[in-house]
């Protein structure tokens, strides 16, 4: 069994996520839209080498609690293809999971939480939710 396939996105706290985004935007050329950014690329390891794939940057307001848990500033989005048999897996092993599996348009979300406090998302993607 696959476990992680690539990184999903980066997430991280900030003063002004509003502000930092339009910097982004102007500065480094980002597409931004209200939640954050999507980048594009093709997965090289599907058998005919074009599926569609995205990983996303996203600032979150520092008083969220979407990171909770975890104190920390950032949390890492890692992209996985089967969720549920990789979640069953890592409860076996002991690794601590956080709240419910969530499923949206774009594919499925779970949580873990790393030895040192970090909260790490997994998600199942539908890159066409996109």
């Amino acid at each position: 069994m696959k476990r992680v396939t690539g990184i999903g996105g980066v997430f991280f706290k900030a003063d002004d996520p509003k502000k930092l985004k339009e910097w982004y935007g102007k500065h480094l050329g980002f597409n931004v839209q209200e939640w954050g950014v999507v980048f594009p690329w093709l997965e090289t390891d599907k058998p005919d080498a074009k599926a569609p794939a995205t990983t996303s940057w996203s600032p979150f307001k520092n008083a969220t609690d979407y990171f909770k848990p975890s104190e920390k500033q950032f949390m890492f989005n890692y992209r996985v293809e089967n969720l549920v048999e990789l979640l069953n897996v890592l409860k076996e092993e002991g690794v601590q999971i956080v709240g419910e599996i969530q499923e949206f348009d774009y594919g499925k979300f779970g949580w873990i939480m790393d030895p040192e406090g970090n909260k790490i998302e997994l998600w199942e993607p539908k890159d066409d939710g996109f």
